[in-house]
């Protein structure tokens, strides 16, 4: 077994947005807009897509509201350091498995979880970071809370995972 969690998430990712929009465009988002952006033009590896983001908020010099347009690549750059994170995690983890275990990763390849999953290009970062294929699950969202649910069924077999 090989275990790492790092504590980077969707909050943080939103986080560097908002801070990337006020310091290169002397704006202020809030916490909702940094998502929708993230959602609408946010990636972890470099997209055909043109789509550019209109964003909303508060002119810090002014107070009065403003608009700018962002690109994908500008949100890339933004939350580059959390995704950065992620992958370096996952090739600490993949560094620390079991041979059995990196059989299973070569043939099978990873499943994406959860809601960080949903991020465009993830699996296309991590597959050129790990060499190794990345799928995203049909239901990351709630493949985390069966598999908690799962564990909680199962609590005896698997309390050393947890109880540490």
């Amino acid at each position: 077994m090989a275990l790492e969690a790092i504590r980077v998430g969707s909050f943080d990712i939103d986080a560097s947005i908002q801070t990337y929009v006020r310091r290169e465009y002397g704006i202020a988002v809030g916490e909702r807009t940094a998502e929708e952006i993230k959602l609408a033009i946010g990636s972890a590896w470099p997209t055909d897509d043109t789509v550019k983001a209109e964003v909303r908020g508060r002119d810090l010099m002014s107070g009065l509201p403003k608009t700018v347009i962002l690109a994908p690549e500008e949100v890339r750059e933004a939350i580059e350091e959390q995704v950065g994170a992620i992958v370096d995690s996952v090739v600490k983890c993949l560094g620390n498995s079991p041979p059995e275990l990196a059989q299973d990763l070569i043939s099978q390849g990873i499943n994406l979880v959860g809601g960080g999953g949903l991020l465009s290009g993830l699996d296309q970062r991590l597959s050129a970071e790990t060499q190794l294929p990345v799928y995203l699950v049909d239901a990351p969202l709630e493949c985390v809370v069966l598999g908690a649910g799962k564990c909680l069924e199962e609590l005896d077999a698997v309390r050393d995972l947890f109880m540490k």
